[in-house]
């Protein structure tokens, strides 16, 4: 289990991220998605790393089995923490995008490897309507974890309603990586199923990711501990 909140940097410039990070007096857990990564390059990783914060590279690959294999290898040289793949992709590009990172890597520790179940902004009528999946959320969230289980990866990103069902048929070690983390009564923003940090943890979350509910409080550093108290609480 992740003990720390994994706070989600979703901005746009890295003068921004500075400006947030220089309120905290310690190292943190931050993810790293598409705006973030994409508008600044691998630099804004480095420079994360030179502050000594641990790293999620949230950028959902989802490609064929090849271009998604050789895009890990060269992101294993950044040396984050946790880095993840879409599920929907297959099986075998799964399994191309671990071969990738662990080439990548060296012989290095790897970074943790994740799938992407169903995005908690998905609802289950959208899915079925959209996606033309005639089961419940549930049991395609399901279905991608052990799929993904299967192909070795290390856990899957899901929301924290699916993360007890995921320990029991994956085990407890085959992480429940959990987004759409809310304070009771806070926005929700485009999430729809949520929790709140205590409830994930009940929920048999492994890490949560809690985003806008930190960084667009009026006081990031005690939204951040009431969020880690509620997830550290035994």
């Amino acid at each position: 289990m992740v003990k720390q909140p994994i706070i989600a940097l979703d901005m746009s410039t890295f003068k921004e991220v500075e400006r947030f990070l220089q309120l905290f007096q310690e190292s943190l857990y931050v993810k790293v998605g598409m705006e973030l990564y994409l508008q600044n390059g691998p630099i804004i990783i480095e420079r994360l790393k030179e502050q000594d914060h641990q790293i999620f590279l949230d950028l959902k690959l989802h490609d064929i089995p090849t271009t998604v294999k050789k895009a890990m290898k060269g992101l294993a040289s950044l040396g984050v923490d946790m880095i993840n793949v879409h599920a929907a992709g297959g099986k075998r590009m799964m399994e191309e995008a671990l071969e990738g990172l662990e080439q990548g890597a060296g012989g290095a520790k790897r970074p943790k490897l994740l799938a992407v179940t169903q995005l908690t902004s998905t609802s289950q009528a959208q899915m079925q309507k959209e996606q033309r999946i005639a089961t419940c959320i549930q049991e395609s969230v399901l279905h991608y974890a052990l799929l993904a289980k299967e192909a070795g990866l290390d856990g899957v990103v899901c929301s924290p309603l699916e993360a007890k069902q995921i320990a029991q048929a994956a085990g407890e070690d085959f992480w429940r990586v959990t987004p759409g983390v809310r304070l009771e009564r806070g926005i929700a923003h485009d999430q729809i199923r949520t929790a709140t940090p205590a409830d994930a943890k009940l929920l048999g979350s492994s890490a949560i990711v809690v985003g806008r509910a930190i960084t667009d409080h009026q006081n990031p550093v005690e939204a951040y501990e009431i969020v880690r108290k509620e997830w550290e609480e035994e």
